[in-house]
């Protein structure tokens, strides 16, 4: 399938991860072909690119492969130099955005996954962890970067917008089929960020359509409800 210089993405229209990797491909104005994948029933090319996760997103450049969507900005931002650039050249900067990057995946997104899958008091539980996860990243993120947070740069999304808007924006979605798990009144710095990122005519443009989403999240959460 995949021919010199090309491009190729595998991935999925409601992922958010998958988002992140479309928004900067975009965004650097690079040409791709992008594989819709059934999750249920992954194809042979997804398997033999990625045989160790077998997960979307996975970012295929000239025959060679590439998964886990941190991972693929990254090498889009170290491969095509064009601007702009994801990631500033400042090495400590750059760190500090991968720390907050890796936390964003690994603590905020287990923890409100956590909520999606409760019911009744647990549910409440879930939802108090995440808001005490979200104030720690909120109150982080603004320590170490106090002049650009919230929404980094007004026009342009740097890879901590990506990260966090692709998915984040989509909190319609998850207010309309789960639970309101932030809002202006509990967490305003971090709803000022979201808000002005889902506005950013690209992420506008990039986000999966709010009715198919929550149609799509009530199938896969709620179906035997």
């Amino acid at each position: 399938m995949e021919k010199q210089n090309e491009v190729v993405l595998f991935g999925t229209w409601a992922s958010g991860y998958c988002k992140r990797v479309e928004i900067a491909l975009a965004l650097k104005g690079i040409p791709y072909e992008y594989v819709e994948e059934d999750l249920t029933n992954k194809s042979e090319s997804l398997l033999y690119h990625n045989p160790v996760h077998k997960k979307v997103p996975v970012l295929v450049h000239n025959g060679k492969s590439i998964a886990e969507s941190l991972v693929i900005l990254e090498y889009i931002d170290d491969c095509w130099k064009q601007a702009p650039k994801l990631l500033p050249e400042d090495p400590y900067l750059r760190a500090k955005l991968r720390f907050w990057a890796n936390f964003y995946d690994q603590k905020f997104m287990a923890s409100s996954l956590q909520i999606t899958m409760s019911r009744g008091e647990e549910r409440e539980r879930a939802i108090k962890d995440f808001s005490e996860v979200l104030k720690v990243f909120e109150d982080g993120v603004k320590k170490d970067f106090p002049a650009e947070f919230p929404c980094f740069d007004g026009k342009n999304l740097g890879f901590l917008d990506i990260v966090v808007g692709a998915i984040a924006c989509n909190y319609e979605a998850v207010n309309e089929v789960v639970a309101t798990i932030f809002s202006p009144e509990t967490n305003p710095t971090f709803w000022s960020w979201v808000t002005a990122l889902k506005k950013q005519p690209l992420m506008k443009e990039m986000l999966p359509p709010h009715d198919k989403l929550v149609a799509m999240m009530r199938q896969k959460f709620f179906q035997s409800a």
